[in-house]
């Protein structure tokens, strides 16, 4: 344990001096944490006490994805809210294959590293497989789980995931993804419905963790696995069970260009005793309709 303490204390000091020149203290006002995972250094955040919430964040956001509801939910509960690797504040090693399987691995480590228990677990986009698969290899560490759009089934049939999975894969795709930094400094202002929810100060805060074509392969990966890992979606679906009697609640933009009201209904059809409330939002309800998601997780917890 000691030593676990004194990884953790070194590479906190390392992270908060490195992202000093970029990251506004005012919109993200956290102590920095990091653990040594065998892929590499995963950075996470750890405010308040009490009950777990697991704030797992997909492509192409961080941690900062959920800056306010820690903010708030933190006076009443232990708010953690991980980077996976390739992203945020954490490392982005050049060997990471940076699959969902594999972001799914390093979290269950995770996990078991801070021997979390009774966890809610928070998830959204890519942090729905991500964060689920995880929770399935440690299902009996889960207590609830909030879920804001995402899927866990096989995409591979789906004609719009097709044409994705055409453009990452083609030369002008990569060009985009690795030379412009298109995923977040074009397609994620595209999900939102009303793009005036989302400032230049917190867009700057999605485009500054990829500055180089290097630091950007973790969102061609990853963007690549949205079909090439439908038949590990498929396995997590199957075994889902493992988690069903747990308390579920689901939040939804409902203006989601791509994961739209469809995706809601299925996992209200496979979890008929989950919660629902939806909103006149884009993919990103957490920055579109914040107090009122906040809210309703609030109000979920106390239930």
């Amino acid at each position: 344990m000691r030593q676990i303490i004194i990884i953790l204390i070194t590479a906190m000091i390392t992270t908060i001096s490195q992202a000093q020149d970029w990251v506004d203290r005012s919109l993200y006002p956290f102590d920095s944490y990091s653990i040594e995972l065998d892929a590499g250094r995963m950075h996470y955040l750890d405010e308040g006490q009490g009950e777990v919430l697991l704030f797992v964040h997909g492509t192409p956001t961080w941690s900062f994805l959920y800056r306010e509801f820690i903010q708030d939910l933190s006076k009443d509960y232990r708010c953690i809210a991980i980077d996976h690797l390739g992203f945020g504040l954490s490392d982005k090693p050049a060997d990471f294959s940076g699959t969902p399987e594999a972001h799914s691995k390093n979290l269950s480590a995770f996990i078991q590293a801070l021997r979390l228990e009774d966890i809610t677990l928070v998830v959204h986009d890519f942090g729905g497989p991500i964060g689920l698969g995880a929770g399935l290899e440690n299902y009996q560490r889960i207590k609830r789980v909030v879920l804001f759009n995402t899927w866990l089934w096989s995409t591979k049939d789906n004609p719009i995931a097709a044409e994705i999975d055409g453009f990452l894969n083609s030369e002008v795709g990569q060009d985009l993804y690795l030379n412009q930094n298109y995923s977040p400094a074009v397609l994620l202002k595209q999900a939102f419905a009303d793009s005036t929810r989302l400032t230049a100060a917190v867009h700057q805060h999605y485009i500054a963790p990829f500055p180089t074509p290097s630091s950007r392969m973790s969102l061609l990966n990853i963007g690549k696995a949205f079909v090439g890992s439908s038949a590990w979606y498929d396995e997590q679906w199957e075994k889902l069970n493992l988690l069903e009697d747990k308390d579920w609640l689901i939040l939804w933009g409902e203006k989601d260009l791509f994961l739209d009201v469809n995706h809601r209904d299925r996992w209200s059809n496979r979890l008929p005793q989950a919660k629902v409330v939806s909103f006149a939002a884009g993919h990103f309800v957490q920055e579109e309709e914040t107090e009122a998601a906040t809210d309703a997780i609030r109000a979920f917890l106390k239930e």
